[in-house]
């Protein structure tokens, strides 16, 4: 059972959310009034960040739950003296039991009704329409009524979801509801995560009412929060450079010098004690360059890729690669030894290109290894166009991390993490300014550099939250980055810039 106070939260599918309040309700004995009472005391407590006295609100309310939500909140609001109004978007006659109590409740306080609302008379308009039971598209006058909340000037506030937006897949349904603040409950909802769900909520707030996982009906997937970056092992005081973990980069070809450069800094500003490049002859000179912190080496031989192996503890392999016969051959070498040599990979960009093209590397995978493709590798890995894989993000992380036995991490604006278990992990960090030239090499680097810190630990985590950590770091940079400098201009050393500051939490 999820508890307050663990590590990475549950995100919940539509489906979950609707067994989780059943639970709570019917096993755990707390009246569905108490429930809604709870929800919405905590979307007035979020309004009053920022309400003043004189504002004027409107309380846009459904017949089902979700409408029941926004009249207790209606009422609270009228009750604390602001100036506030509910409007009936719904049918009295459809509203459920719930819902037609708060509506008596709310009549019998003497709360203000409108049927015409004047839009642009109000500060804030508060959205309570559909909740995340929504799976027909929003038309007629439903789709009419959120067009005028739209338009309107006024702070907009989501009660759990935006009106309109899927649960699971963030798509919009018809039109939704443009929010600057959505008050979710219990549980992030999935389709918060991803765009344009995300778009659409503004600011998300969790709100804890009193609704918790349980082991009869358990959360598929997780995230990562700040506070999570805490897990990440520390340097002990008697350790030295080799003790924090030897990365080894099969990176970079005649023309692809940034790449090796790139992922290898990544991996020494995240807490690589030591990293080397195996690289070609061409890239020795600017690398020893732009990087001395950094070994090169550009033979490639039985012997010397004996040593180079041996020596490391995590590979990272593809990153400004190419895909040349050479290319081809550095790269299965390497990732059928540490395959043989059971040493983590992390395995991205023309090291999935080549495995794209050659299908009977997938032998060579196994749970050591983590995969980073975007959508047009992943397309090219599973043959699927990528408007396919874009609305089916998680399932078809799932599916190909059960079928090669690796963990996953599909990129994009919410990446998703999966690993052959089935355990799930959605991202929340980061924004646009990471989609630069050289963000991935960053995040290869940064993924190795996570695993590297938990060599030494005892009980480590699963390759997947391992992964999942890695990725929530490597956004959280961007965060921090855009939160000082604006997203427009970021580069990948950016990224990487930022890692120091998150690494020792002074963001």
């Amino acid at each position: 059972m999820q508890k307050k106070g663990d590590i990475m939260k549950p995100i919940v599918t539509c489906r979950e959310m609707k067994a989780l309040d059943t639970n709570t309700i019917e096993n755990m004995g707390v009246p569905s009034l108490v429930l809604m009472e709870r929800a919405s005391l905590k979307v007035v407590e979020e309004m009053e960040k920022f309400l003043k006295s004189e504002e004027r609100i409107l309380v846009v309310c459904g017949s089902g739950n979700n409408g029941g939500d926004g009249i207790a909140a209606a009422r609270i609001l009228f009750l604390k003296g602001y100036r506030c109004e509910i409007f009936l978007a719904g049918k009295t006659e459809s509203m459920t039991k719930e819902t037609k109590a708060q509506w008596e409740i709310a009549g019998n306080y003497h709360v203000p009704f409108t049927n015409n609302p004047d839009w642009d008379e109000y500060t804030t308009i508060v959205d309570a329409i559909f909740g995340v039971g929504l799976s027909r598209p929003i038309e007629g006058r439903y789709g009419e009524t959120i067009h005028e909340m739209n338009k309107a000037h006024a702070r907009k506030v989501a009660v759990d979801i935006p009106s309109g937006i899927n649960g699971d897949t963030g798509e919009v349904l018809g039109c939704a509801f443009g929010a600057d603040l959505t008050v979710t409950f219990a549980f992030l909802k999935r389709g918060l995560l991803f765009f344009p769900g995300r778009m659409y909520a503004g600011k998300t707030v969790v709100a804890d009412i009193g609704i918790y996982e349980s082991v009869e009906v358990p959360a598929e997937a997780q995230y990562v929060e700040t506070k999570d970056l805490n897990l990440l092992p520390g340097r002990v005081p008697y350790g030295n450079k080799g003790t924090f973990g030897k990365v080894l980069f099969v990176t970079g070809s005649s023309t692809m010098c940034g790449a090796s450069y790139l992922s290898a800094y990544a991996a020494l500003r995240a807490g690589a004690g030591m990293v080397k490049i195996q690289t070609v002859e061409e890239n020795r000179q600017p690398l020893l360059t732009m990087l001395p912190e950094a070994m090169v080496t550009c033979a490639f031989d039985d012997e010397e890729n004996r040593k180079n192996l041996d020596w490391c503890d995590v590979l990272v392999i593809g990153p400004g690669l190419g895909t040349s016969p050479q290319s081809r051959e550095r790269a299965y070498y390497f990732l059928s030894c540490a395959k043989e040599a059971g040493k983590p990979v992390i395995l991205d960009a023309d090291g999935l290109n080549l495995l794209a093209k050659y299908p009977k590397w997938r032998g060579l995978l196994n749970e050591n290894v983590v995969v980073t493709p975007h959508l047009g590798e992943m397309s090219r890995l599973c043959e699927k166009p990528v408007s396919e894989i874009k609305k089916n993000m998680v399932q078809t992380a799932l599916d190909f991390a059960r079928e090669t036995h690796t963990v996953c991490v599909l990129k994009d604006a919410c990446t998703v993490v999966a690993d052959a278990k089935g355990r799930l992990y959605l991202n929340n960090s980061g924004n646009a300014g990471l989609a630069t030239a050289g963000s991935g090499d960053v995040l290869s680097g940064i993924l190795a550099a996570v695993f590297c810190r938990y060599l030494a630990v005892q009980d480590p985590p699963d390759n997947g939250k391992k992964a999942a950590l890695g990725v929530f770091l490597h956004g959280r940079c961007a965060d921090l980055y855009a939160d000082k400098n604006g997203q427009l201009g970021m580069t990948a050393t950016d990224v990487i810039g930022a890692l120091p500051m998150v690494l020792n939490h002074m963001d």
